[in-house]
């Protein structure tokens, strides 16, 4: 097996009695034969060396050999070598200030699971990475998963699994009648509702009707104007579930609400945190391929992460439109720099080769990907996949949870929040603040509640964009705007993009944030953002 991956560099070094630089171990895995410059590099390392430098790697490619006459074997390290290499390495200790960064400041506000075992990682500046300490795991992950056909049953099965999931979140707080029983109570009586919006109207003295549905029927529920859940009405998307107290008319027509519950997440929530100073880089919307891809801050993003200042982090989260893809919107051919979708993937991997070889990554598509728009998405196919392959990135289906040392950070590429901002009133839900939108989602703990609008949404038997736990980092992208605050303790983060303003996005209005790199400490969640552009 060839030694074209950076976890199976690190194997074959450490077997060799050496440590590494994260940046040597990507100079090797750059090079024409990987396998061939790290036997080089060993061969030409100073007897009393421990460590292999960037340094070393850079004097090993300055001075290529000539080219081996046939039939020579290659003298690389092999699977069995890498097979043969220890698993420990020394321990990672890590200084840096975040305070430092100059970071702006916002408002502070499972059904199949894939988990990959830490592999040897190596540091910069001599601080190495333990890879026992390491942890990530992959849950909801529905790539290979899909079942879904279009027929009516499809539809059937997705909602009432969307009402079981949700509906158990609510059982707590109200006495649930099913919609049918309700229809044959007596007048006056009190009534309590679990069910998905179905309709939402105005009546000509400014009161709301809100249709709630269950699996047994439908039940008409009246906010009246002047309480003060009317406020909440404007909140309300289609399709979402959510829960009602009230008392019935005279004549058990319609039930006048006294209260309004949501999903949401408890106020109680506390989130998880890492046992160790250890950080993740969350970014989202590179569109590899556009003119306006911003190649020098994405370089200078990467320079930076092979710094002993960027040395804490460990994790890279990727949530989103890797390239500008092809044909997304209107007259976008003349907005690329690479026109075909393949080779706009190759380039992008070879961005991604420029970050450090030892981070864990993570990517799940967009929008802008190759792979179907609609929600969930599945993770990217196997041609994708082999191109994509640098540092062996981890690729999972949109939406997913990913467990990073115990904190899980749901990432979603974030569509629906173009209708979420517009269906809800400005103080709710901006494209300037993305986050509050983001809180929404939240409070609905679903990602994409509305069916049958903007959002693409794929009828599958389970519904994977239901929150069914409580992430402690919520990621999103899309919007190409930065934002960022807690709500009830979890941190929802918007982190911008790589893709300066394009003429498209000019004439809708939209002024990216471009350039930024949220960084989140993984043992407190507190969070600093660095700029590139």
């Amino acid at each position: 097996m060839p030694l074209e991956t950076p976890a199976r560099i690190v194997r074959a070094l450490v077997g060799r009695g050496y440590n590494a630089e994260r940046e040597a171990v990507t100079l090797i895995a750059g090079s024409d034969d990987p396998g061939r410059t790290l036997a080089r590099v060993v061969e030409a390392a100073p007897d009393d060396a421990l460590r292999i430098t960037a340094d070393h790697v850079r004097e090993v490619l300055a001075s290529a050999p000539a080219a081996d006459p046939p039939g020579t074997a290659p003298t690389g390290p092999t699977a069995a070598d890498a097979a043969a290499a220890s698993d420990a390495v020394a321990s990672h200790t890590a200084a840096s200030d975040p305070s430092a960064s100059g970071a702006t400041s916002h408002d502070n506000a499972a059904h199949t699971s894939q988990s990959t075992p830490a592999e040897a990682k190596v540091g910069s500046g001599g601080r190495n990475v333990d890879p026992a300490l390491r942890s990530l795991e992959i849950a909801n992950d529905m790539t290979g998963q899909s079942t879904g056909t279009g027929e009516y049953d499809d539809f059937v099965k997705v909602f009432r699994d969307r009402y079981e999931k949700l509906s158990k979140m609510l059982r707590g707080r109200v006495n649930h009648r099913p919609a049918k029983a309700i229809s044959n109570m007596s007048g006056g009586e009190d009534a309590e509702l679990i069910g998905l919006v179905d309709d939402v109207r105005s009546t000509k003295s400014g009161h709301w009707i809100i249709d709630l549905e269950d699996t047994t029927g439908t039940f008409p529920c009246l906010v009246m104007k002047d309480k003060d859940i009317a406020g909440y009405v404007d909140e309300l998307l289609m399709d979402e579930c959510i829960a009602v107290q009230g008392t019935l008319s005279g004549d058990a027509g319609i039930l006048f609400v006294d209260s309004m519950h949501f999903p949401d997440v408890p106020r109680s929530h506390r989130p998880n945190t890492a046992d160790r100073d250890v950080q993740a880089a969350l970014i989202s919307d590179v569109h590899v391929g556009s003119q306006e891809f911003m190649a020098g801050a994405w370089n200078r993003f990467a320079d930076w992460l092979h710094t002993e200042e960027a040395e804490r982090i460990e994790y890279l989260l990727i949530a989103g439109d890797m390239v500008e893809g092809v044909g997304v919107y209107p007259n976008q051919d003349e907005e690329l720099d690479v026109i075909d979708i393949y080779e706009q993937y190759e380039a992008f991997s070879e961005h991604l080769k420029s970050v450090p070889g030892d981070l864990d990554i993570v990517m799940i598509p967009g929008n802008h990907d190759a792979v179907r728009l609609a929600e969930p998405q599945p993770g990217f196919d196997d041609e994708l996949r082999d191109i994509m392959s640098a540092h062996d990135a981890r690729i999972t289906s949109n939406p997913s949870m990913v467990t990073l040392e115990g904190v899980n950070v749901l990432m979603y590429h974030g569509v629906s929040l173009d209708e979420v901002i517009a269906e809800l009133p400005a103080d709710k839900a901006s494209y300037d603040e993305p986050h509050k939108a983001m809180y929404q989602l939240l409070k609905k703990r679903h990602v994409a509640p509305q069916f049958g609008g903007h959002t693409r949404l794929a009828p599958e038997e389970l519904d994977y964009l239901v929150m069914e736990d409580v992430p402690d980092i919520f990621h999103t992208g899309h919007v190409h705007k930065l934002g960022w605050g807690k709500y009830h303790n979890v941190l929802a983060v918007n982190s911008g993009c790589w893709q300066a303003q394009t003429d498209f996005q000019k004439s809708v209005n939209i002024d990216p944030d471009a350039g930024y790199a949220p960084i989140v400490d993984l043992d407190t969640l507190n969070m600093t953002v660095r700029k590139f552009s």
